[in-house]
């Protein structure tokens, strides 16, 4: 993936919050520094995800389900860490690696979520088959506990994940 192309989520973040600003909206930004990141940029037309992004408000809303989420895992022997989502960095990039295996990856525009090991697929792929192969890459990869695959099929229609202008 090119410099420029990595930094387009960013770029296009700043851009946001500085419209936000000036509309009065409340600026979100990523309080849990959940990864997230873009693995390709195939398919222009294709609507950025939300992301990991919340106000101030939602944060506060957040955060005790958070750390009950992540302590539950814990709890029910499935995490040999107290707290899901500190998997969560390293996973990054072993799921980064893993899709961008996958053949015809770069013909499609593909978003990653990850929070407490849940691995969310966000974007527009070319076809059905596609979707099945980012998903069984994500899946095979230790630590992933679920992957969520919100990806639609072209770019036409509303995207089935939230999108940075909602």
């Amino acid at each position: 993936m090119s410099r420029a192309a990595a930094l387009m989520p960013v770029l296009l973040l700043a851009a946001q919050a500085a419209a936000a600003q000036d509309a009065g909206a409340p600026l979100k930004q990523n309080w849990f520094d959940d990864p997230f990141f873009r693995v390709s940029a195939g398919l222009a037309a294709c609507a950025m995800p939300q992301g990991p992004f919340y106000t101030a408000e939602e944060r506060r809303a957040q955060t005790h389900s958070r750390l009950e989420r992540g302590t539950s895992c814990w709890l029910a022997g499935k995490c040999t860490d107290s707290n899901a989502y500190r998997y969560d960095k390293p996973l990054a990039p072993k799921v980064r690696a893993a899709l961008l295996a996958v053949p015809g990856v770069q013909k499609s525009s593909v978003w990653v979520v990850i929070q407490r090991r849940w691995v969310y697929l966000q974007g527009c792929v070319p076809s059905n088959a596609l979707a099945r192969k980012l998903e069984h890459a994500a899946r095979a990869v230790a630590d992933v506990e679920t992957v969520v695959p919100d990806l639609m099929i072209g770019t036409r229609g509303k995207p089935p994940y939230p999108t940075s202008g909602q």
